[in-house]
């Protein structure tokens, strides 16, 4: 019988709960718990780790799973390659929903980095103002950066803990996409932002900061998605639910 679990987190992942709730898969969606404004997919849903890749594995197990999609954000590196593991080791089929990276137009002001400790080190020093489209595992990278510069943070839930970043240093959004073109455009003006620094996420829901980059002529650091090990994927949910199909 199939039971899939979906590992969440994403606005496709959630597109894609619907799709399997529609054709009647049984299936459980999971997802990290990092923010605490969610879309509340129409399928059982757990919340948390599973305590790394035994972990898993177990749970596989215990729950008799069949098929896992890992639809979580490009740049959850060690979930992805946890659920590789571990479905090699249990030796389930394993689909990796991956939205295609954004590419640099031309007129766009591209700096593309590695990681976020390199994105911090590229901020140009004439930037005053610097919009950190990152969410708020990695700010700790920028906190040597407080000096030269003043950033604007924007997070899905108001924090609950200090961040790692002084409290003078930063204005706080509080906002979920996906965002219009002229609200971010707005946004850059209002905070008189002249830097961006963003992952490579791609998707259309959070692409307007991009677009508005574009428009406003304003740099960009771009951080490359971290590299992992090959896997099979696809780009959209209906191909993920043909291949569901094809396997069954």
């Amino acid at each position: 019988m199939t039971q899939v679990l979906l590992l969440g987190g994403t606005f496709d992942a959630y597109t894609l709960s619907t799709l399997l709730h529609a054709a009647g898969i049984p299936s459980v969606y999971s997802y990290a718990g990092a923010t605490l404004t969610r879309r509340t997919a129409p399928l059982p849903t757990r919340v948390g780790g599973f305590g790394g890749v035994q972990g898993l594995v177990d749970y596989l197990q215990q729950h008799r799973i069949s098929h896992v999609i890992d639809a979580t954000h490009p740049f959850a590196a060690q979930m992805s390659s946890n659920a590789l593991a571990a479905c090699t080791a249990a030796g389930i089929p394993l689909l990796s929903m991956e939205r295609p990276a954004w590419s640099a137009q031309p007129q766009d002001r591209w700096t593309p980095v590695a990681d976020m400790a390199a994105a911090a080190q590229a901020l140009p020093p004439q930037c005053r103002n610097v919009f950190l489209a990152i969410g708020r595992k990695q700010l700790a990278a920028f906190a040597g950066q407080t000096g030269a510069h003043r950033f604007v943070l924007r997070v899905v839930d108001r924090p609950e803990e200090a961040l790692p970043l002084p409290a003078a240093s930063y204005d706080l959004v509080v906002a979920r996409g996906p965002f219009a073109l002229a609200d971010e455009i707005a946004l850059l003006q209002h905070h008189a932002v002249d830097c961006i620094v963003s992952k490579n996420a791609g998707g259309a829901d959070t692409y307007a900061k991009i677009e508005a980059a574009r428009a406003l002529q304003i740099p960009v650091v771009m951080v490359d998605r971290p590299l992992l090990p090959a896997r099979t994927q696809c780009q959209t949910p209906q191909q993920a639910m043909d291949w569901l199909a094809g396997q069954r």
